[in-house]
């Protein structure tokens, strides 16, 4: 069962890895599909009549940036995964993977308030004076992906430890 289930997460992240940067080229192509969403999903009192369409271009930029921090986790998750699938269970090669994809992942944790107050601060930069908003959010959510980051940090440290220490005792024998 246990590959089974690696093979679906294999599956499921070399899947992710691969859409999104394609659906982020298409949201790229159709700008306007791609500012719909973000007036939908940012819920912030913004003056939407004034964002530019330059301002949509960064706004997409400043987005692929974040999400390319967790789409680089998933790559560094799914080889581990690989491994597990085919019985491959306590190698170096997946602790350090697996200690890549929490850096990663600690890295987007932290990295999304600050993704959220540059995009209220792009999107009212053309707002008059006074009305111009920097705005941060930090919630559960955010607290949430840096505390599973931080104890998949130290257990992958470990392993990567025990490895180191496995592969000096095979020396020893």
């Amino acid at each position: 069962m246990i590959r089974y289930f690696s093979q679906v997460i294999s599956i499921a992240c070399t899947l992710i890895v691969i859409t999104v940067p394609l659906g982020a080229l298409y949201l790229l192509v159709d700008i306007e599909l791609f500012s719909s969403l973000a007036e939908r999903a940012v819920e912030l009192p913004i003056r939407w009549e004034t964002v530019t369409e330059g301002q949509w271009y960064l706004l997409w930029m400043l987005t692929l940036l974040y999400a390319s921090l967790g789409l680089v986790g998933l790559y560094f998750l799914r080889r581990p995964f690989a491994n597990f699938a085919r019985g491959e269970l306590f190698n170096s090669s997946n602790s350090r993977d697996l200690r890549l994809f929490s850096i990663f992942l600690f890295a987007q944790g932290l990295a999304g308030p600050l993704h959220f107050s540059l995009t209220s601060l792009l999107l009212s930069i053309n707002h008059p004076v006074g009305e111009r908003m920097l705005s941060v959010s930090v919630g559960s959510d955010e607290l949430s992906v840096i505390a599973l980051a931080m104890i998949l940090w130290v257990l992958s440290d470990l392993l990567v430890k025990a490895s180191q220490l496995e592969s000096e005792n095979k020396q020893f024998v």
